[in-house]
């Protein structure tokens, strides 16, 4: 049995967080005491280790549902099912870093407008060409 408290510390995650992924179905709600304290068990544990696996790897909390879904469906599902999963998300970080390099790209190049002189920050070309109307932003 482990109280929110120690299932937080065997795991590193904030109790507040265990509370969240109670309240949206990522982790079953514990049994209680007869006192009316919440018991954790070792599937609790095990769980919350698996989603924070999964959010390390970017896995957003409706993913990680899915992901959940395929082991709890009493072997239903294929790694085939599994691995469609995983490709999707790889395609979403991949196109999340193409998107930050076009951000970065944009970035170094207002950032070559200004010469970082000590002059009014008001005039600096950075600021300036964030007001623009669209001028340059692609």
């Amino acid at each position: 049995m482990l109280t929110r408290g120690k299932l937080a510390t065997e795991t590193g995650c904030n109790i507040e967080t265990i509370r969240y992924y109670e309240n949206i179905g990522l982790i079953p709600a514990p049994d209680r005491t007869a006192s009316g304290y919440r018991s954790y068990n070792d599937e609790h544990l095990r769980r919350l280790n698996f989603i924070q696996r999964a959010r390390a790897l970017g896995f957003t909390s409706d993913k990680i549902q899915g992901l959940l879904e395929l082991t709890d469906a009493g072997g239903s599902h294929t790694r085939a099912d599994v691995k469609s999963l995983t490709e999707a998300h790889i395609e979403e970080i991949a196109e999340k870093i193409r998107d930050l390099q076009k951000i970065k790209r944009r970035l170094r190049q207002i950032s070559s407008f200004c010469d970082g002189s000590s002059e009014s920050a008001a005039s600096c070309p950075i600021l300036e060409s964030l007001f623009e109307d669209g001028k340059g932003s692609r």
